[in-house]
């Protein structure tokens, strides 16, 4: 290459290119790791530098040439490259390689307005020191590619119109610990500070998008997950509207209840004018969900709930399908179809579904979440009265029309509505489930409001954060990142503000918190386990029971120090009623496991102390903040061993943890023969799990006769789902060829964001 090629430096001053000095940087970069070649990434840097080339573009060039060798034979090119591009961050945030002083750079970032205030304050200077000296920016080097580029992307603090980067990444793990026991007695928060730092810069606890982007900033609203009720009254759809705009642009994801709007015809104001029905005001909130960007860091989203009994069902199933006009459809809102135990008994015995207003048939609504005898009650009452309006349906059509649109958009979702109100950490005749949120793991009692400033309604929020499985060699060591967790959240609902006031106190009285797993693909793989033959159910029962005991334990150890929270006595927990004691029995077929934790002294010690928060846990996707921490997502098998994630920043390839020892022990998810090995143990999970679970299904046409999987099948995994005690399903995935590379090594996936892009990947 021609070393006389001339560099244009930032102050517009040119220069020769020091090739020199780009090897040595290339051969920093790659010490320790393995079948990296420095020689491979100079060549295809140098083939695309060229005369008065930028001094940023060189970086970006030399960091793209790494990551572009990201294969499964060299897979050690994914820290090359991240390496690389923690070299350029640097350089473009402090100028240098080396960061400066905790002290300096807070207190810059505070007069720059990028920093709030309050940790100058907090923290005295020699305190600020010690923080300092806690910090290992060495951690930097243990990121991936893709993690790097997420950081830059959506979580280190920066002006996103210039595109100036402030932070590197151990300041903002340091600052978000900080800030989190910034209120705790000086004697001790240091040390929590410190053992939150090192929790999760180190991976064993992985943070969500609010948190990690908010969370020592101005802004403070951080909980992942918004739950808002409608009620069937103009008021109420526009406070929820109002609300819905407050909330998306505080980067929330968004649920909304709109299943007691009344139906298209329905008399109003004593039959003076038919009533428009739900499509009007479903538009009405996917334009206040659209209406903010939140700042750059994801797009608004919402799914919207209703029961598969409304009246309008047949019309609400097709709101997301392509076909039709805009004029009935509304594709910029995913749905939540809610079901029951009647509902699928009606499917079982090929009976009919009777379609009502919920307007007509008072108390029906109430009881489909609060009561499921007295539902079933009224529904046959109602079914036998002549002179209610009804449409008819048989159940079979229904059910195949929902899953035919489950199947065609992806994103039509259901929950069970009886299990989240009999598996529950409420007592369902004082604070039932109505719904859940855009990624349906959420599942807390809302009230709808009939104004924005209305102290009678409940806005449920759920702040989010999630275990690393595949960090950790003993479950012994769950407790202490169990209580670490559940103390940085617990914090956190003080910390944050609250822009509308039933949310806050929903939140101060319920004080709900939802903690999940990552890297559990890695977690089986590192065990020999298996999805899909039952090989893991047993590891997974008594690794799920750990996680609910710890983090209940956590919580009642919070609630002797500071009280329980107000409603606690609207839990089951109150009544000393466990997870253990209302899961669905058809789980002991699948599972023998036993139980291993102390359960009744917890129970005892739960009745004494109270607990300090309603719920616990939630398994979320964790699509984003699983890359951060170079895991697999929550739960889910990974699609390839590679995966090619496709975002605003190009193509991210990312290698599954442990390739060169796991390559093998990881089951793929095209590989696994059906969904019933998977859903096992969503059961599983669901059996500790106080909230919900993001769980999918995953179909491969290629498996079946005229590549198109049958109704049944479809219909045989929903109700297997059911029998199990599964409260929601999340996306109905279907294998693409032109997608999914069919060597099963490389996957192309489109990035879903956080809570929002219609996924909420905490």
């Amino acid at each position: 290459m021609n070393s006389n090629l001339m560099v244009t430096k930032r102050s517009g001053e040119r220069e020769t290119i020091d090739l020199e000095k780009i090897h040595r940087v290339i051969t920093w970069a790659a010490k320790g790791l393995q079948n990296v070649s420095v020689s491979e990434v100079e060549l295809r840097s140098h083939l695309q530098f060229f005369d008065g080339i930028p001094t940023e573009a060189i970086h970006e060039t030399i960091i793209k040439a790494a990551a572009d060798l990201i294969s499964p034979e060299s897979p050690d090119y994914q820290f090359l490259a991240a390496r690389l591009a923690i070299f350029h961050l640097r350089k473009k945030a402090f100028g240098r390689f080396e960061p400066p002083k905790l002290y300096d750079h807070l207190t810059k970032l505070v007069e720059l307005g990028k920093y709030d205030t309050h940790i100058l304050a907090d923290y005295s200077k020699d305190e600020i020191d010690l923080l300092d000296s806690y910090i290992d920016h060495w951690r930097d080097m243990n990121f991936s590619y893709a993690a790097v580029k997420q950081l830059e992307g959506k979580y280190l603090v920066q002006n996103r119109v210039t595109h100036e980067i402030y932070e590197s990444a151990q300041f903002l793990y340091i600052l978000v610990a900080a800030c989190l026991f910034a209120k705790y007695p000086k004697e001790t928060r240091l040390q929590y500070v410190k053992n939150f730092y090192d929790a999760t810069s180190t991976f064993k606890i992985s943070l969500p998008t609010p948190i990690m982007a908010g969370v020592r900033t101005p802004t403070r609203q951080f909980s992942s997950c918004v739950l808002i009720e409608c009620d069937d009254s103009l008021d109420s759809i526009n406070a929820t509207a109002s609300s819905i705009v407050k909330y998306v642009s505080q980067r929330a994801g968004i649920g909304i209840n709109a299943g007691r709007i009344r139906a298209l015809g329905s008399p109003i104001r004593g039959g003076e004018a038919f009533h428009t029905g739900c499509l009007p005001f479903y538009k009405y909130f996917q334009t206040a969900v659209k209406s903010c960007s939140q700042g750059g860091v994801r797009g608004g989203a919402a799914t919207l709930f209703y029961p598969i009994w409304h009246l309008e069902v047949e019309s609400l199933l097709v709101l997301k399908n392509n076909r039709g006009v805009d004029d009935n459809r509304v594709r910029h809102l995913d749905y939540g179809v809610q079901l029951n135990k009647l509902m699928y008994q009606r499917l079982i015995k090929n009976q009919d579904i009777s379609l009502f207003s919920p307007s007509d048939v008072p108390g029906l609504y109430d009881a489909f979440f609060a009561d499921q005898v007295e539902f079933e009650r009224l529904y046959n009452l109602y079914e036998a009265d002549s002179t209610i309006r009804r449409n008819t349906i048989k159940a079979v059509e229904l059910f195949s029309l929902m899953m035919q649109e489950r199947a065609s958009t992806g994103r039509i979702y259901i929950q069970n509505v009886d299990h989240c109100n009999t598996h529950s950490p409420f007592d369902p005749s004082i604070a039932p489930i109505k719904q859940s949120n855009l990624c349906l793991e959420i599942a807390l009692p809302t009230k709808p409001l009939n104004n924005i400033n209305d102290p009678e309604g409940e806005i449920a929020l759920c702040t989010l954060s999630a275990l690393n499985l595949g960090a950790i060699k003993e479950l012994s060591e769950l407790e202490s990142l169990s209580d670490l967790a559940v103390r940085a959240l617990d914090n956190l609902l003080d910390y944050q503000d609250y822009p509308i006031k039933s949310a806050q106190l929903g939140s101060m009285n319920r004080r709900t918190l939802g903690i999940g797993v990552i890297n559990f693909a890695n977690y089986l793989a590192k065990n020999g386990k298996r999805y899909s033959d039952g090989s893991g159910n047993n590891l997974t029962h008594k690794t799920f029971e750990a996680i609910q005991f710890y983090l209940l334990k956590a919580s009642m150890n919070l609630a002797k120090e500071q009280g329980a929270c107000p409603l606690f006595n609207e839990t089951t927990y109150a009544k000393g009623i466990l997870p253990i004691d209302t899961y669905k029995r058809a789980l002991d077929n699948v599972c023998d496991e036993p139980l291993h934790m102390d359960w009744e002294s917890l129970r005892s010690d739960i009745q004494q102390y109270g607990l300090r928060n309603s719920t616990l846990s939630a398994l979320m996707p964790s699509e984003t903040s699983s890359q951060i921490s170079n895991a697999t997502n929550g739960i889910e098998p990974p699609r390839g061993l590679i995966s090619v994630k496709a975002s605003k920043d190009g193509q991210l390839k990312q290698v599954v943890p442990d390739f060169d020892k796991l390559k093998d022990q990881y089951e793929l998810l095209w590989n696994m023969p059906s969904n019933e090995g998977y859903l096992t143990l969503v059961g599983l999970m669901q059996k500790f799990v106080d909230q919900s679970i993001s769980a999918n299904t995953n179909y491969d046409p290629t498996r079946f006769d005229n590549q198109k999987v049958p109704m049944q099948t479809l219909l045989k995994d929903l109700l297997t789902a059911y029998k199990l005690g599964v409260k929601t399903l999340y996306y109905h995935n279907t294998r693409d060829g032109a997608s999914d590379q069919h060597d099963d090594i490389t996957s192309v996936e489109k990035e879903d964001d956080d809570c929002a892009g219609g996924a909420c990947k905490i």
